[in-house]
């Protein structure tokens, strides 16, 4: 899992660093943000102290209706050892016992003009993006009819050339050899290149290819949810085939499982067509058209009828 740093959401937001600064080095290890009223309070029983704590108009306002002692050991007890940051919205002025303890206790204190909702969702959002669960696959992942494939199978087994067909066929590629994925929203992934293999396709006797350059800008995109997995492998003639597609197998990626087709493959057959028409298959299933299970109950209905 990536890490985030205080630091790194200074400069990404243009904070004002007001104080404790000696801890703009702590790592933040979760997206959700804490709002601290009840903690100001005085309830600090289930305070969530790795948190981001933001105090808008509310807090702050509240705050200052407290006498100063009060004041004092709350906001003291609000830095933590583990505490990332305090960020005070709307540039209201921070409460000078707040300056005290965030010095005392290395716990950075900064400043937004933002408003606390605006602020609270694009701070939740990029801290989702960067703290996502990720790994890396090798493989292809490729764009078919709005459907995102990710091509499998042993090295050599003809997986980047099947892609360089799919992109002469108007598909769009997104990642050759090695695919970078990150678990959005529970179960989306989303996969995308390394920055140093971007729009580059690796070609036995070929070498290496910039797709954006030979074919154009619509040929390739960034990133693409992954909606199925095609696996290659070399044709074994003891192997027993799915010839119905009314068995659907899933792999799991991180914590999600998605649709796996396993396409056996020998001379003469066309990889890319076959991985064209099983993503086009995809998307039919997912409109409810499924020819297998149709044609296996109109077998059902003929077997039925014969039997009378």
């Amino acid at each position: 899992m990536a890490k985030v740093r205080v630091e790194d959401i200074i400069k990404k937001f243009n904070l004002e660093l007001v104080s404790g600064g000696e801890g703009v080095h702590r790592t933040i290890t979760t997206s959700d943000i804490s709002r601290p009223g009840l903690e100001l309070s005085g309830y600090f029983e289930h305070y969530p102290a790795d948190r981001i704590q933001l105090l808008g108009r509310t807090e702050i306002s509240f705050s200052e209706q407290l006498d100063s002692v009060d004041r004092k050991i709350r906001l003291e007890k609000m830095c933590d050892d583990i505490t990332p940051a305090i960020i005070i919205s709307r540039d209201l002025e921070v409460p000078k016992e707040l300056i005290e303890a965030s010095e005392e206790y290395s716990v950075p204190v900064m400043r937004t003009p933002m408003k606390t909702t605006r602020f609270v969702s694009r701070l939740t959002n990029y801290l989702e993006f960067k703290l996502a669960p990720t790994t890396a696959i090798h493989g292809v992942l490729v764009d078919i009819y709005g459907v995102g494939v990710l091509i499998t199978g042993k090295s050599g087994v003809g997986k980047s050339e099947a892609a360089l067909e799919l992109v002469k066929r108007g598909h769009r590629l997104v990642a050759d050899d090695c695919v970078e994925i990150r678990q959005e929203d529970g179960d989306t992934l989303i996969g995308n290149a390394p920055e140093l293999i971007e729009h580059l396709l690796e070609i036995r006797g070929l070498g290496i290819i910039d797709v954006m350059t030979m074919f154009g800008a619509g040929a390739v995109r960034s990133h693409k949810r992954i909606s199925m997995i095609v696996s290659l492998e070399i044709w074994d003639q003891n192997k027993q085939y799915d010839r119905l597609g009314l068995d659907e197998e899933k792999m799991k990626i991180i914590d999600s499982d998605v649709t796996k087709i396993t396409i056996p493959v020998r001379p003469g057959r066309n990889i890319a067509v076959l991985i064209e028409v099983a993503a086009m298959n995809f998307r039919l299933k997912k409109m409810g058209v499924n020819a297998a299970q149709q044609f296996t109950e109109k077998l059902a209905d003929v077997i039925e009828d014969g039997d009378r």
